[in-house]
């Protein structure tokens, strides 16, 4: 699982079933000048509550961060992974709703000892609507709303990758180091003492021919970074994917071929991007 293809709205969805988590610890009920003696019900108090409302609510938030963060998503009954717990966390919201209506009885007791009649909701029961609710919205509006499609970790920019076979400044040879030598020293291409010269008059010696550079136009390697998740085919052309790139997540374009890409993961893997547009040059 990748986890740096969570998406802002995935945030939200974690946050929310946190939330929900920790109301099911709370009150289910409320009582006016309910004694001091008696214990008011958390969510896990009514079974109705914990399997429509908490169980379903992270049970959804799990399938939909699940879905995001693997590179190949499985279907259940023709759905995709993320559409099954989108569903979920809306059954959630629903059903926290109709609690929140209707409070469940089955403790009737309580409030004949309190000397009141029906109970009202509690604040473990307002809170699990609140945080169901939060779920089904992020759940929804992820792939519609640009602002929550964004990156949750941002991947750090790397540094530039040099040209092959480049060398950090300031060695031998670099203009701008001090050269050995001075007087009565050899300089760097001249005959030291003890070694043959030039003959008087003659002409210099061709220096060792240096190897050609390539031409300024060439294709340079460079870091991209993908707006939303996008297939990695072989390069020898199959069509079937063997990768994804996901958002978040720097890698290197070591060749172009026309509009695409070929592109290395970090696990070494090279394939073809053939959907460029909207990458993110590091």
């Amino acid at each position: 699982m990748n986890i740096r293809s969570l998406t802002r709205g995935d945030g939200v969805v974690i946050g929310a079933a946190v939330l929900l988590l920790i109301a099911s610890f709370l009150d289910l009920y409320s009582f006016d000048n309910v004694p001091d003696s008696v214990d008011l019900p958390s969510l896990w108090g009514s079974g109705p509550v914990v399997f429509s409302v908490v169980l379903a609510g992270i049970i959804g938030a799990a399938l939909v961060v699940v879905a995001r963060g693997l590179p190949q998503v499985p279907k259940i009954a023709g759905l995709e992974l993320g559409q099954f717990g989108a569903a979920f966390t809306v059954f959630a919201a629903w059903s926290a709703l109709g609690n929140i209506v209707d409070v469940p009885g089955g403790f009737d007791n309580i409030g004949n000892n309190a000397g009141e009649g029906a109970p009202s909701p509690g604040i473990g029961l307002i809170l699990a609507l609140v945080a169901t609710l939060l779920l089904a919205a992020a759940a929804l509006a992820t792939p519609l709303v640009p602002a929550l499609k964004g990156a949750l970790i941002p991947a750090p920019r790397p540094a530039a990758p040099q040209p092959y076979g480049a060398q950090p400044p300031g060695g031998y040879g670099y203009p701008g180091a001090q050269q050995p030598g001075g007087y009565g020293h050899p300089q760097p291409g001249q005959p030291g003492p003890g070694q043959p010269g030039q003959p008087y008059g003659g002409q210099p010696q061709p220096q060792q021919a240096q190897a050609p550079q390539p031409p300024a136009g060439d294709f340079s390697p460079f870091w991209f970074a993908v707006p939303v998740p996008r297939p990695l085919f072989a390069e020898d052309g199959s069509p079937t994917p063997i990768a994804e790139l996901a958002p978040g997540t720097w890698y290197l374009a070591v060749e172009q071929r026309g509009a695409a890409l070929v592109a290395q993961t970090q696990d070494g893997r090279r394939g073809v991007l053939q959907d460029t547009s909207g990458i993110q040059r590091g």
